[in-house]
């Protein structure tokens, strides 16, 4: 009989995606069912239809189930979008046993006084997570239990998504026949299955580039430091070439996947592509620079957009390890070249890590990512329960992504060119 079963499920703007995993003995994980399903009811991490979705879910969900010969009704749940905001809480408590000795019962008290905040109804706190503990104002310790002292403090990485999200999301679930065990944020769920111990310790940014939206997640010490979600991400390149080539979006769509560079220098040759358009329009031969330039400068968008956060981070000079990039939208050829070009720092495409036996092929892909995290446990949070809190804090002005005059004279010049043929 199968133990200690857990499911994941990635609602991605593109796809959903489902997986189901037991944990064994060893701490490891071994896969027993995938299954993903196109997504149509989610738009940049919020869901806008919450019957597609459902449908979706199901749909995703009753292929892995069907694989792994399991009737599974709770599932982890990634969270996403612009609506995502981080906190740092700083608290101690008194240490009041005979001994002085720090127990799990003062590290719960920590927790209980964050959870007292003074938060308004819309917005929930879906991580508490430890950073580090100091004991008697001297010593810097990751795990206090078992030291000796009168007073230990905290700091939290709080991170808060706003009520109406989780409701949305909590109602698609629940209308597809499951339940929503834990929110789990998705930049999270992807550092654990690509990142290793060495990188987090070191000072790693994750880049996760996903179909609406692109997820930063930053580590240093083995602690996560910094988090954010940013509105453009691949479906914003598809939707470029569509607008520039003047072709549908399923056509563009495969134009990026098939063709598309992220960075001119990746390019080997520069031969002609076939592009299929609409109506009177005709069908046209461009070349793959052509194509390379509607794509690179998106992606080199989003990527200064980035820039500016790990320096408003403070951690860029820190990054040791340099950057990983994930999501399907990191699979686009040069885009490791692209960010390491922007960021001045070495890059490297993240595949999901060898957790467990069973991993196959099939989603051992960076697109996979952050489903394949979804099954594990985050540091810091085991004992975590499946509520949540609330807080507010509004989005800033400057973060909301700008209309990008470049993009507008690139489309330009392209309609030139088709005029000139």
């Amino acid at each position: 009989m199968k133990q200690n079963i857990f499911a994941g499920l990635d609602l991605g703007t593109t796809k959903v995606c489902a997986i189901i995993a037991e944990k064994k003995e060893n701490g490891g994980f071994e896969i027993l069912g995938f299954g993903s399903a196109p997504s149509e009811g989610l738009n940049k991490g919020l869901v806008v239809n919450i019957t597609k979705t459902a449908e979706a879910i199901k749909e995703a969900m009753g292929k892995a189930l069907n694989k792994a010969g399991l009737d599974i009704r709770e599932v982890n749940v990634g969270v996403a979008g612009e609506h995502i905001k981080i906190m740092r809480h700083l608290n101690y408590v008194t240490i009041n046993n005979p001994d002085r000795e720090i127990t799990q019962d003062d590290l719960d008290r920590l927790r209980a006084d964050v959870k007292m905040i003074p938060i308004p109804e819309e917005r929930q706190i879906i991580h508490i997570i430890p950073e580090q503990f100091t004991v008697d104002n001297e010593n810097v310790v990751d795990n206090p239990i078992g030291m000796a002292g009168s007073r230990l403090e905290a700091s939290h990485h709080v991170v808060l998504a706003t009520s109406t999200a989780l409701a949305n999301i909590r109602k698609s679930v629940e209308r597809a026949g499951f339940k929503v065990k834990n929110y789990v944020l998705q930049p999270i769920a992807s550092s654990i299955s690509v990142l290793d111990e060495q990188e987090t310790d070191l000072g790693v940014a994750l880049i996760d580039i996903g179909g609406g939206t692109t997820d930063l997640a930053i580590f240093r010490d083995k602690k996560i430091r910094y988090t954010k979600v940013i509105a453009i991400a691949g479906n914003q390149v598809t939707n470029d070439i569509r607008e520039s080539l003047g072709i549908v979006t399923a056509e563009a769509e495969k134009l990026k996947r098939e063709f598309g560079f992220a960075h001119e220098g990746a390019i080997i040759k520069d031969e002609d592509i076939f592009i299929k358009r609409v109506g009177a329009r005709g069908n046209i031969k461009i070349p793959t620079s052509l194509l390379t330039q509607v794509i690179s400068l998106r992606m080199r968008e989003l990527f200064d957009i980035l820039d500016k956060e790990l320096i408003k981070s403070g951690y860029k000079s820190k990054l040791n390890a340099g950057i990983v990039l994930t999501g399907g939208g990191s699979m686009l050829k040069g885009c490791d070249e692209l960010a390491e070009d922007v960021f001045g720092v070495p890059a490297r495409i993240g595949y999901p890590l060898e957790i467990a036996p069973g991993l196959s092929a099939e989603i051992g892909k960076p697109e996979f990512a952050t489903v394949v995290g979804l099954i594990k446990n985050i540091p810091g949070e085991e004992e975590r329960e499946s509520t949540v809190e609330e807080i507010e804090i509004e989005l800033e002005e400057e973060e909301k992504p700008k209309k990008e005059s470049a993009v507008s004279k690139l489309f330009k010049r392209i309609i030139q060119f088709f005029d000139e043929l």
